[in-house]
């Protein structure tokens, strides 16, 4: 396994370009299954992640173009359904979350898919009850193999329906749309995801000849179609990275802009750091970050301490939690984090105690973090990445330290994060990948 050797203590300048939207692309990429024609995509981001969904596609028979490392032509004319009993697939998709999203498109056109169960994250359980009940009410039947953890979905007949989600699940919103846009009748799905990604999912879907309604709502209206056409499709920036970018900024010290960052689509984002102390400037559609010695963490109206929790869309995504508990760390005042999706998406938070950060976990889901104001820098340290958010949430540390870090389990960070340390060294960071 790699890792990063990371001299921190250096303040930054310059402009990034944030990368494609990953948790976009699984949907989007997976959504080419729909149609035999040809469907482009632009703005994808060169990640593990998205390139082993690539890849699997590839073994099942689609036909991919791709021009440029962003760029893709799919043209699902010829699937090969029978790849999926072979070992190779199970293998490959056990790898990958994201090959769950394959399932929808499956069942609308080719009435039947198989899939073993999903890896990914270690971040806590991260069940698939809303996909099956949802396909289930399109009156799809399934049967879980409890000895290889492996499912079977048959879906002769799709009709629409109403159904009530029983959490707004992003993924399985997506799932549930992409196996309705084929199903006869009209289905109506409450309590939907409304996501950016999963309104850009509906956008690409209606440019394919679907038919929905309420996007961007909670509540989608389908009519189901009898084919679906091929498009042009392009790619948010990715959110979770400008988050990222934002933090390490006010980390470092360091005065940074990020370009073309779809600012309308960063919902609380912006608002969030702001809570924080850490000062942003929109220029366009470019986001300017200044370099700031100090920033305090405001507190609520009357004077309680200020908590930061993650929730559906519009709410804050959990995918930056992370990242704002590092950056509270050097921020003077304190902050409590509350992760109400995962139960584990905490328990990285030793190591930046071991790195001098002051942080109380008060149980798997929050954490207490007692802000520094830089008094004490926090210092270099070996450590390991346990997840994508985490482990960037790490090198920020480590950027920002005092000494050399080793951050070890890099493969989880380059899932998620494009060439995360080119980029880095063009803003001038002291960054090298050692084996």
């Amino acid at each position: 396994m790699g890792a990063f050797e990371i001299k921190g203590g250096k303040s930054l300048s310059g402009e990034i370009i944030p990368q494609g939207a990953k948790n976009e692309a699984l949907q989007v990429i997976c959504a080419v299954l729909l149609t035999p024609e040809s469907v482009t995509i632009t703005n994808i981001p060169d990640i593990l992640d998205v390139n082993l969904l690539i890849d699997l596609l590839g073994d099942m028979g689609v036909v991919i173009d791709r021009p440029s490392s962003d760029t893709c032509t799919f043209t699902a004319r010829d699937v090969n359904l029978d790849f999926l009993q072979t070992e190779a697939f199970k293998e490959k998709s056990r790898r990958l979350r994201g090959s769950v999203m394959i399932l929808g498109p499956l069942l609308a056109r080719f009435k039947k898919a198989s899939l073993p169960k999903p890896g990914g994250d270690k971040i806590g359980r991260r069940r698939l009850d809303t996909h099956f009940i949802g396909f289930e009410k399109l009156g799809a039947r399934f049967n879980y193999d409890t000895h290889d953890a492996f499912y079977t979905i048959d879906a002769s007949r799709l009709h629409g329906t109403y159904m009530l989600l029983d959490e707004a699940s992003v993924t399985g919103t997506a799932n549930v749309v992409m196996a309705a846009v084929l199903a006869e009748g009209t289905t109506t799905i409450y309590n939907a995801a409304c996501e950016p990604y999963l309104q850009q999912l509906c956008k690409m879907l209606v440019g394919m000849g679907a038919k929905i309604s309420g996007i961007g709502s909670n509540m989608l209206i389908i009519e189901g179609v009898e084919a679906l056409h091929g498009t042009d499709h392009r790619m948010l920036p990715d959110m979770i990275e400008i988050g990222s970018f934002i933090g390490m900024a006010a980390m470092t010290q360091s005065e940074i802009t990020i370009k073309d960052v779809a600012y309308d689509q960063l919902g609380l984002i912006p608002d969030v750091f702001s809570r924080l102390g850490i000062q942003m400037e929109r220029r366009g559609e470019d986001l300017y970050i200044p370099a700031q010695e100090h920033y305090e963490i405001q507190t609520f109206i009357d004077g309680s301490i200020m908590t930061i929790a993650d929730a559906p869309w519009p709410g804050f995504t959990p995918d930056l939690l992370s990242i704002v508990l590092v950056v509270a760390t050097q921020a003077k005042g304190s902050v409590l984090i509350h992760q109400k999706m995962f139960e584990s998406r905490l328990f990285f938070v030793d190591k930046l105690i071991d790195m001098g950060a002051q942080i109380i976990l008060c149980d798997p889901h929050r954490a207490t973090v007692i802000g520094l104001d830089r008094r004490n820098q926090l210092r270099g340290l070996e450590m390991s990445s346990p997840d994508i958010r985490a482990g960037v949430a790490l090198l920020i540390a480590a950027l920002s330290a005092k000494g050399t870090s080793i951050i070890r389990n890099i493969e989880q960070i380059d899932r998620g994060y494009q060439r995360i340390d080119s980029r880095l060294k063009a803003l001038g960071a002291s960054i090298e990948r050692i084996a």
